[in-house]
């Protein structure tokens, strides 16, 4: 894919640990004879050792061989097996308690599992079981269970616990959490970067980049328009999500299926709709998107309708560009904005 960064541009991006450039490049270093992903963590090479490509085959292609810290030929961020493999067991069986013990039968350091989940999830393990076992309760709650039944049925020892557990979560006893709503939250890879996707029971509600700037901004407002809480938990629309997205990157999707949920302003969910009339592989500038909702305008309270999007790349805000052609702002930044404007161009 032909990015307009310069090789001052690209140098000055390696080393930083971000996910920005994430599927935009990778570093070949001629000294050592290695590639790495831009967001490698080994030490920062010389300028003149270093080559640029767009793409890992390319780097192997020119006798390169990929950097074993950070694995430039696996999707950045992707979920460890193990940790793919337990996280379904849970689901399944939120009852389940695992504890270090259970974890080192498994052959799995406990320290080695806390770190994942901190990392990534920004929680504690054993907070995601109790979240996961929360969440099965909530449900059974909402389905008419009584709240003895429902605490017991999701392994909680006492009701005081699961009363302690909902006040935490939720910042209401169990009997009044029916008032609530529940967003569940998924964690996924990406050739970009790995991404955030949450959904009610209406649909998906947010898809973003894990790096995105004002991300728990984002998380907020949600939860204070649809009067809700974020937990871990299936659901269909997340399912649907990965697999979409998963299709768009691979080039075999260009358009998208999954219903959408978008608490916002009538004039926010007017863009929106809008945004997702833009054809793949096609740009619109903020003036046409203007025109298009009938007040020519209004070109700014556009471009801030866009920049309130919370589900990237379908609802493609990425397609909307300045008058003028630059690529202006994008919340996943303007790297991913060219790579995804490029591909799209690529798979027309």
């Amino acid at each position: 894919m032909n990015m307009n960064l310069s090789f001052e541009e690209k140098y000055n991006a390696i080393g930083k640990k971000e996910s920005l450039y994430e599927g935009v490049f990778v570093t070949a270093v001629k000294s050592t004879g290695i590639f790495c992903r831009p967001s490698c963590r080994a030490r920062k090479p010389k300028a003149e050792n270093v080559v640029f490509y767009n793409t890992a085959q390319e780097a192997i292609q020119n006798g390169f061989r990929p950097c074993k810290i950070c694995k430039p030929m696996e999707l950045e961020g992707e979920t460890p097996d193990y940790i793919k493999i337990i996280i379904k067991e849970l689901q399944e069986n939120p009852f389940l308690k695992i504890k270090d013990y259970g974890l080192r039968q498994r052959g799995i350091e406990p320290s080695q599992i806390r770190r994942w989940f901190q990392k990534h999830h920004n929680i504690t393990f054993h907070a995601y079981q109790r979240m996961l076992r929360i969440n099965k309760a909530y449900n059974e709650i909402k389905g008419g269970s009584s709240i003895t039944g429902a605490a017991f049925d999701a392994g909680y020892e006492s009701v005081s616990g699961f009363s302690d557990g909902c006040q935490s979560i939720f910042g209401q006893s169990p009997k009044n959490i029916k008032e609530k709503n529940v967003i569940n939250i998924a964690r996924f890879s990406s050739k970009l970067g790995p991404m955030f996707a949450c959904a009610s029971n209406k649909g998906l509600c947010l898809l973003e980049f894990t790096d995105r700037r004002m991300l728990e901004t984002e998380f907020k407002d949600l939860c204070q328009r649809m009067n809700a809480v974020i937990l871990p938990g299936e659901n269909e629309f997340l399912t649907q999500a990965q697999m979409e997205i998963t299709e768009y990157f691979d080039g075999t999707r260009t358009e998208f299926t999954i219903p959408l949920h978008t608490p916002g302003t009538d004039f926010q969910n007017k863009v929106w709709k809008i945004l997702q009339g833009i054809p793949y592989g096609e740009t619109r500038s903020y003036q046409q998107q203007a025109i298009n909702i009938g007040n020519p305008r209004a070109v700014r309270a556009v471009a801030n309708a866009n920049g309130a999007n919370r589900i990237a790349v379908i609802i493609p805000c990425h397609r909307v560009i300045g008058s003028d052609g630059s690529l202006t702002g994008y919340g996943g930044g303007l790297s991913r904005k060219e790579w995804l404007l490029e591909f799209e161009k690529e798979n027309m």
